[in-house]
């Protein structure tokens, strides 16, 4: 899985290893006060100097996910990040919903293109023939591309639903799609 890409993904990365399900951002004594929110219980989970670097990565962060909803793959699953605007206090406020992403449906045939139905299938044929997933590495000599490619599209794979990773375990890689819907491998 990797290291969170931006600081609202931690942040929420933490907030589901404490158990709450959301994260509100309040402005007050020049800072920002991230509070982690489980049912009627909220605590400080960071505080970041409203001047400072991590409090603008943090204010761009939300603002992305305020114009387009985030998936983003934590602690082995696909969560959907939301961010919603309220006053507080006479200023802005923001709260981050985190929502496990829907599994797909067995009946309703996943879309992917070419490429990715490509390494589904290699990923089957491999794990047929070997018991055991292919490694990263598997897939680059198969497929004669580079390491980042090959992670790019595990990475793009598991955030689709397609497949599920166990973090920190190699060759954890499962499919979550029948045979049947995959393409022959070429």
């Amino acid at each position: 899985m990797g290291k969170p890409k931006t600081l609202l993904q931690d942040l929420c990365r933490h907030t589901l290893a404490c158990g709450a399900e959301s994260i509100e951002v309040e402005h007050k004594d020049r800072a920002e006060w991230i509070l982690a929110r489980k049912g009627e219980t909220v605590f400080r989970i960071a505080t970041f100097v409203s001047a400072g670097r991590d409090a603008k990565e943090l204010r761009e962060n939300l603002a992305a996910v305020r114009r387009k909803p985030l998936r983003t793959a934590i602690a082995g699953q696909v969560w959907i990040l939301t961010v919603e605007v309220y006053e507080r206090f006479g200023e802005d406020a923001f709260r981050v919903r985190i929502s496990q992403a829907p599994q797909l449906d067995p009946a309703v045939a996943p879309k992917f293109t070419k490429k990715q139905g490509q390494y589904l299938a290699f990923i089957h044929h491999y794990s047929q023939l070997n018991r055991r997933p292919p490694s990263e590495a598997d897939m680059e000599r198969y497929f004669g591309v580079t390491p980042p490619s090959v992670h790019q599209m595990i990475v793009t794979l598991e955030l689709k639903g397609l497949i599920e990773r166990t973090p920190g375990q190699g060759r954890s890689i499962d499919l979550k799609i029948p045979r049947e819907q995959l393409p022959e491998l070429e």
